[in-house]
Parts: structure tokens; sequence; C-alpha cells
């Protein structure tokens, strides 16, 4: 198990033998998980960061990077771009929690986005959270392009994942978040996905990554036809 510093963990604490508790003196603060969720698909410079994060203060930026590299969560790497923060093992360990927490949100996004800013990026956590269940063998490969970002949604037999793509693959789904979203979410159908999008490829990949909100789609458009008329 990842070796914590329990004197950064107790500089604020909730003063509980909890893990729960315990776990929220680490990433409990403001902005803490959003900055793990940006860092997920993988290290990030300081400057982007700043610019995906809109509204967090950049000394406050600061503050969060150094509580959470003191806690074992993030470390600083030098590369070729030049000094990044990354996730440590036992902080990429958010993303089974963090899924699961933007599963039991999703009802929250039923308003619409509204003024409130997106980032494609994030959609790298949505999908594989939205899709939890969903396997494939063979494995598919599915490109998922908005906003000018592009992504790869694998599903497997181990279910399905999501990551920054470094090559273009051969089926590519492009449309507006909350197109995607409404597919991930099985509100619309692939159909109506493609229709107010745009696919090229093998659409049995799309169908194939989609498959179990494609059918929840079909089961509500069923119960809609069925539905007898409440004027009759």
């Amino acid at each position: 198990m990842e070796k914590v510093n329990q004197e950064a963990r107790r500089s604020r604490s909730y003063g509980q033998f909890c893990a729960l508790a315990r776990s929220l003196d680490v990433v409990g603060d403001r902005w803490t998980l959003l900055i793990v969720r940006e860092l997920l698909p993988g290290p990030m410079r300081y400057t982007e960061l700043k610019t995906s994060l809109k509204g967090i203060a950049t000394n406050l930026l600061s503050e969060r990077l150094k509580t959470m590299e003191a806690n074992g969560i993030v470390e600083r790497r030098l590369e070729e771009a030049g000094v990044v923060y990354a996730l440590t093992p036992w902080g990429a360990g958010l993303r089974a929690p963090m899924e699961a927490l933007g599963r039991w949100g999703t009802p929250l996004l039923a308003t619409g986005q509204g003024d409130d800013v997106f980032q494609p990026r994030w959609l790298t956590l949505a999908l594989p959270a939205l899709l939890q269940g969903a396997t494939a063998s063979p494995p598919v490969d599915l490109g998922i392009e908005a906003d000018g970002f592009l992504m790869t949604l694998r599903v497997d037999e181990h279910g399905p994942s999501a990551f920054v793509a470094d090559r273009e693959p051969a089926s590519v789904f492009t449309a507006t978040p909350d197109v995607i979203v409404a597919l991930a979410t099985g509100t619309i159908s692939v159909e109506r996905a493609i229709a107010a999008g745009e696919f090229r490829g093998d659409l049995n990949v799309l169908r194939t990554a989609f498959a179990p909100m494609t059918t929840k789609a079909q089961a509500a458009a069923g119960a809609r036809k069925q539905r007898p008329d409440r004027d009759n």
C-alpha cells in the first residue's frame, strides 16, 4: 500500500478513526478532486491545469498542488515539455470512487449545461463511469471527438476505459458533449446520436461500445409507444 504522509494529513483533520473521514482529510478540500480529474488522463503542466480549471485562483491551485504532493497524491516530473504534475499510483486509485460519484451525480445533468464550462477531457472519466458493465470480445476502439478533442473509448472483456488518443481509431464519433453524454446515459439512441453528430467507420463498433445504453434507449422508446393515450 502507498505510504501516506501522516503529518501532512493531520494538518487539517476531522479527527475520526474512520477510513472515509481520513480520506476526506486528504481529498475533501475544494478543487482537490477536480485536480485529480484533470490528471487522470495523463500529466499536465501547471499552466494547462490553470486553463482547464477555470475559476480557480493561481495561489489556490499552487497551494492545492503542494498539499496533494505532500499527501502522496501528486508528484512532479521533468519531461521534455518541462515540469508536469502527475498522479502517483495511490492518487490514480481515486478513479474508481470518482467514477462511482460521477454515476451518482448523473441525474444532476438533466438540467443541461447552461452557463457551466465544459472540457472534453472530462469525458475520459465520465464515459467509463456511465458505461459500467459494458464488455466486448473481441475488444473495440472507438474515437470520441468533442470540441476538437479526440479520445479513445475502449471496451474489452474487462469493461470500458478511455484515454487521450495518440492515434485516430478507424471508427470515430463526433458530436457535441451533450449528445455524447445523452448517448452514454441511454437518453437517446445510436440513430439519434448519429443524426445529431457525425460518424465514420464501422457502425458495429459504435453499437458495441454503447450496447447497454442502446438497449436502455430502445426500451424507453418502446415504453413510450405502449403507454396508453391519456386523452382516450
